[in-house]
C-alpha cells in the first residue's frame, strides 16, 4: 500500500552554518564594529546580542538572509520579544522542527474532511498517511501544499 511522511525538518548543520556565516558578517560590518553584536546557537535556539534594539532588527534581517541562502525555510522560525536593559539587547529566536500533536491533528482533519480514500496516523513528531491509489496521495499533498500551516512541510519517504 502506497504511503508517505509528512515532516517539518531543517538540516541542523546548514543552520550552524548560517549562523557562523551571519557572526562572521557581523564582526566586519563597520556599523556593528565595537557593539559586542554576536549570534549563539543552542539546541535549535539562537541567542542574538547587541547594543540597541534597532540593532537586533538588523541582525535578525541578517540570520534570515543567511538561513534562506542556506536553502532553510524561515517560516519555522519563531521570534520572542526583545529583552532590552540598559546596556544590551538580547532576543532569542526558536528554530522549530517536528510536527507538534495539535498541528497533526488539525491536519488530520482537514484530510478526513476532504473525503479523500487515505488513512493518515500519527506518529510522533510525523504524520503518515497511506491509501490505495498514488493519485490519493498525490492529492493529499496538493490539499497539504495549499493549507496555510505556521510550520514548513516536507513529504518524504513516498513509498509504492
Amino acid at each position: 500500500m502506497p504511503s508517505f511522511d509528512v515532516v517539518s525538518e531543517f538540516d541542523a548543520h546548514e543552520a550552524s552554518n548560517a549562523v557562523d556565516q551571519a557572526n562572521r558578517e557581523v564582526t566586519n560590518r563597520f556599523d556593528f564594529k565595537g557593539t559586542g553584536s554576536k549570534y549563539v546557537l543552542e539546541d535549535n535556539v539562537v541567542s542574538l546580542t547587541s547594543q540597541t534594539d534597532f540593532q537586533l532588527k538588523q541582525m535578525l534581517d541578517i540570520l534570515r538572509q543567511k538561513l534562506s541562502k542556506r536553502g532553510i525555510d524561515i517560516a519555522c522560525l519563531k521570534e520572542e520579544d526583545p529583552e532590552i536593559t540598559g546596556s544590551e539587547a538580547r532576543q532569542k529566536v526558536i528554530m522549530r522542527q517536528g510536527l507538534e500533536t495539535s498541528l497533526s491533528r488539525e491536519l488530520v482533519k482537514k484530510i478526513k474532511s476532504s473525503k479523500i480514500k487515505v488513512q493518515s496516523a500519527i506518529q510522533g513528531e510525523k504524520l503518515r498517511i497511506s491509501g490505495k491509489k498514488r493519485d490519493d496521495l498525490q492529492a493529499v499533498i496538493a490539499l497539504l501544499k495549499e493549507e496555510d500551516c505556521e510550520l514548513p512541510l516536507q513529504y518524504e519517504n513516498f513509498r509504492d
